[in-house]
């Protein structure tokens, strides 16, 4: 593709963007295509996404919207990829596979165009040949797009090598650990997690990730704690928290509403899971800092008092 027909890649910086994020830029990146990423979540781009997005959507879906209506008008295309599943075993929710379609019906009075990359393993496209597909619909030959999906796959897999290197370094830590467990699209997000994230730390406490594990390993722990788990990343967050739930001294389930998967692993992690106090906050759209404070700091005076640090 030569330079002058290059495009402008827009990339919201929502939903599966903290799951796959570095596959998606270093792809791009190899085959010389500019990205813009929507800005850091904010009230504004939440509320903006709630005015867009279907009633019924969950808070992270709302949120994407929000974040899509920052890129419009701004590149020649939207990047938002389908993703449906990795085999008959390893499936998405389905609004992964709805938010293109979703998008492009939303925003189809701006003139906006959208691209999609469509990972359908069980229909014949499993991840390599959907971004080989794609790069070639986007002007470049096989191998160039089969080269680029190469070094995008192993930034990713170098980027999860760290997060679980960094997690055992401070699961090694002295002081109270409490496991957070959720969405990375959720726990990474400046205006829905960080902030959950940033008082735990702000309260001295040593908090560990569910979500930052090798993928590969999480499934195989949440295979053998319940092998009809449905959903890829659910299986993640439960052998996330199956894995490290003995190094922690609490759990706390995020979920944004409302969440279908989360609703059921949630619930099964609450009954299953004993000796280890957990507390779950749901975040929706009229959700404030204020009341999700006083609860994680009753939960952690909770903790203090089964440690005996309270008196």
């Amino acid at each position: 593709m030569s330079e002058q027909k290059m495009p402008m890649i827009g990339i919201p910086r929502a939903m599966l963007y903290y799951r796959y994020g570095p596959l998606w830029e270093r792809f791009f990146q190899v085959l010389g295509v500019s990205t813009l990423l929507s800005p850091p979540s904010s009230r504004g781009i939440l509320e903006a996404g709630a005015r867009l997005a279907p009633d019924e959507s969950c808070l992270s879906l709302k949120m994407l919207m929000g974040h899509v209506e920052t890129l419009i008008g701004r590149c020649n295309c939207i990047f938002i990829p389908r993703y449906s599943n990795y085999g008959y075993t390893e499936l998405f929710c389905t609004r992964y596979e709805g938010i293109y379609d979703q998008a492009r019906n939303i925003f189809r009075s701006s003139g906006q165009r959208f691209i999609t990359c469509n990972i359908d393993a069980q229909n014949g496209f499993p991840e390599a040949k959907a971004f080989e597909q794609f790069g070639v619909e986007l002007g470049f030959t096989a191998k160039e797009s089969r080269r680029a999906w190469r070094e995008a796959s192993r930034a990713l897999e170098q980027r999860k090598k760290a997060e679980d290197r960094s997690q055992k370094e401070l699961a090694g830590k002295p002081g109270i650990k409490v496991l957070a467990a959720g969405h990375s699209y959720i726990l990474s997000d400046p205006y829905l997690g960080k902030p959950i994230l940033d008082n735990l730390d702000a309260a001295g406490v040593v908090t560990l990730r569910a979500d930052a594990l090798e993928p590969e390993t999480a499934r195989k722990a949440c295979a053998r704690f319940s092998p009809t788990c449905r959903w890829i990343v659910s299986e993640e967050i439960v052998g996330g928290v199956l894995l490290w739930k003995e190094k922690a001294d609490g759990i706390i389930l995020v979920s944004a509403f409302p969440c279908g998967p989360d609703s059921m692993t949630n619930e099964l992690l609450i009954r299953r899971i004993r000796g280890v106090p957990i507390l779950t906050l749901v975040l929706d759209a009229q959700s404030g800092m204020a009341g999700i404070e006083t609860r994680i700091e009753s939960f952690l005076d909770i903790i203090r008092f089964q440690k005996g640090a309270m008196v």
